[in-house]
């Protein structure tokens, strides 16, 4: 089988950890009016990235808990993160949730799979956030 991209035959860094502080910390959606995602906190525990999200619900924000993230970087070689991906189950439905920094925004898709036979179309979101840097 043939390498399907050059970047397949990089070679890693030695010793290499992904650094993922530019992940971390308090991500506020951009659009006001969304009816999805208000805000997620990223941060670190116990050697993890974690995630925290904040949907939109009819009283107000829903804590969606807490959903370990998978960290990518930009290729083979590198040591900068430049997404992640997480996953929440709900029961009712499941969510992925996928980022990745662009020009200092966060670019974050939710993927939504039904599994209550409510014969709801799964859906797709994809919002840009920024770093908050006040207090909630």
């Amino acid at each position: 089988m043939e390498i399907a991209q050059l970047y397949d035959l990089a070679e890693p860094p030695v010793g290499a950890e992904l650094d993922a502080s530019a992940l971390v910390g308090e991500w506020v959606n951009s659009n006001a009016d969304t009816r999805s995602i208000a805000r997620l906190t990223i941060f670190e525990s116990d050697g993890k990235l974690l995630a925290r999200v904040f949907g939109i619900g009819p009283k107000g924000l829903i804590d969606w808990g807490e959903a370990e993230l998978e960290i990518f970087s930009s290729s083979p070689s590198s040591s900068t993160p430049s997404g992640f991906t997480g996953y929440y189950d709900f029961g009712f439905a499941e969510t992925e949730i996928k980022g990745m920094i662009m020009k200092g925004l966060l670019v974050f898709a939710q993927f939504h799979r039904f599994k209550d036979d409510s014969q709801r179309a799964d859906y797709f979101v994809r919002e840009y956030f920024s770093l908050f840097h006040g207090k909630f």
